[in-house]
């Protein structure tokens, strides 16, 4: 069985989801199997998509007008066409005449893939370029940080001198967990006294 999925940017689109719908039909999809979403493609929340996902079932076949109606970036599109492909449900993109039930399809599909792949590799790279670079200027990456030496030094002394950890948040203005985060990185080991609150 087909099963359509269409998506809009707004209500107001009412000329593409004609389009995408004619589409749709002409290639097969029963009007009663179509499931649409009015939101952007980058929103987390689809009730159409949700609800095609749920319908399709082993043996069926997900068709879209084109790619971007279904996944947020090529990353999400490939999570969601390989969840399908493990359930035994085909794919097919009719703008870009991709079908995964063809030899072609699915080798247009490993190279979409091996693309995806690629991107995370240099994303990454950059990254860690980026730090190196940095740690070179002097600078360290990660969070700055939240309380600074002096006042850090001002409240290990309160708390050996045996403070509470309330007390201290409430005389430095700081927050609890700002504070035992501060404490942990800084590898901060109580006296023999033992700080409570």
């Amino acid at each position: 069985m087909l099963i359509g999925y269409m998506r809009v940017s707004s209500e107001g689109e009412r000329q593409v989801v004609d389009l995408q719908r004619d589409a749709l039909v002409s290639a097969g999809v029963d009007p009663r199997h179509l499931f649409e979403d009015h939101t952007s493609g980058a929103k987390q929340d689809r009730p159409g998509l949700k609800k095609a996902l749920t319908y399709l079932k082993p043996g069926d076949c997900l068709v879209v007008w084109k790619l971007d109606r279904l996944g947020r970036s090529l990353p999400h599109l490939l999570t969601i066409v390989n969840d399908l492909k493990a359930k035994g449900i085909a794919f097919r993109s009719l703008t870009e005449q991709m079908d995964t039930t063809t030899p072609q399809g699915e080798f247009l599909f490993s190279v979409f893939g091996a693309l995806a792949q690629y991107e995370r590799s240099l994303t990454q790279e950059r990254i860690m370029a980026g730090l190196a670079a940095a740690k070179r200027r002097g600078r360290r990456g990660g969070r700055p940080v939240a309380i600074d030496a002096e006042k850090m030094t001002a409240i290990k002394s309160a708390l050996d001198g045996g403070a509470t950890k309330a007390a201290v948040c409430r005389t430095f203005g700081v927050k609890r967990s700002t504070l035992i985060d501060s404490l942990t990185r800084g590898g901060w080991l109580p006296g023999s006294k033992t700080h409570g609150g």
